[in-house]
């Protein structure tokens, strides 16, 4: 693996852990498996898109992009607690509507943001090159993400989510309203996925309505990696380690992709096998850890 696939490869890994975060907070912390975000992250970028093309500033693109990820994660969360769909469902429902909603925003597949101002151009401004200027935007964002979502969830209402997740009877008895927690919760979520994406279509030059796919997979695979690196603890942590999972990850992918023996080499084609093996790995380690240590 060369440099530049190895700073490319962080660079995505920073740009892509903003939506680890949302999926650690979704799955870790509320318990809510939500597979909204296949679908949000293409919204974030959608939107983004198509409001840059429009003359909007690059900057106030990402928030309504927060918005529309936001109202996403809301419809899932109110068709959970208020229809009484089964979260898992709830979630696959959204990400299936949010396909045709996410092709008539953009009024066809994809679209193109090459010659428009993004949020990268004031950066380059100041005369550092394309990938640097990327980094060090990403490492700010993915910086300032991780620490108001560790803020937030030392918060009074930060408490209510984690109480929801794990016991919400107790919480109940408390009289807090977990259905109101819960749309709070994954509404957040998918407002970090939807950023998220708004920020890989403006560094990649164009939003496509398949640019979601997999993207669950590979948030739990970030989510695991980095508790299985840094271990599970505190909510501090466990942000920590969402962040640094992803980069991991994604650097792991980079050097898969980058290996050869002989005429057999990985191809991009390989990219959901080698994301189920990391998986698998990281799964596996703390239990041959455990019965190394009995032994």
């Amino acid at each position: 693996m060369t440099w530049y696939a190895f700073i490319g490869a962080v660079e995505q890994g920073l740009l892509y852990g903003i939506m680890v975060l949302g999926v650690y907070l979704t799955f870790r912390v509320l318990d809510f498996p939500d597979l909204t975000v296949d679908g949000s992250l293409p919204l974030g970028a959608a939107v983004s898109a198509v409001a840059i093309a429009n003359g909007v500033n690059a900057f106030i693109a990402l928030i309504i992009a927060m918005v529309a990820g936001f109202l996403a994660g809301c419809v899932t969360a109110l068709l959970n607690t208020k229809l009484r769909i089964l979260h898992l469902l709830a979630s696959i429902l959204t990400m299936i509507a949010l396909y045709s909603v996410n092709i008539r925003i953009m009024d066809g597949p994809n679209v193109s943001l090459l010659g428009v101002t993004t949020v990268l151009d004031p950066i380059m401004a100041w005369g550092l090159p394309g990938y640097l200027a990327a980094l060090l935007l990403f490492a700010a964002v993915a910086l300032v993400a991780t620490v108001a979502m560790i803020w937030f969830l030392h918060t009074e209402l930060g408490l209510a989510v984690l109480a929801t997740g794990d016991n919400p009877r107790m919480i109940t008895a408390q009289g807090v309203n977990t259905h109101k927690i819960i749309i709070l919760g994954v509404g957040l979520s998918n407002a970090l996925v939807a950023v998220s994406g708004a920020l890989v279509a403006q560094n990649q030059g164009a939003a496509d309505v398949n640019m979601g796919v997999g993207t669950i997979i590979a948030g739990l695979a970030s989510v695991i990696v980095g508790e299985t690196l840094l271990g599970r603890g505190g909510i501090t942590r466990g942000c920590i380690a969402a962040l640094c999972g992803s980069v991991v990850y994604r650097v792991a992918i980079a050097a898969a992709l980058s290996f050869k023996m002989g005429r057999f080499a990985v191809t991009p084609s390989d990219l959901n096998l080698i994301t189920a093996l990391l998986v698998v790995l990281a799964l596996t380690v703390p239990t041959i850890k455990a019965r190394w240590s009995r032994r």
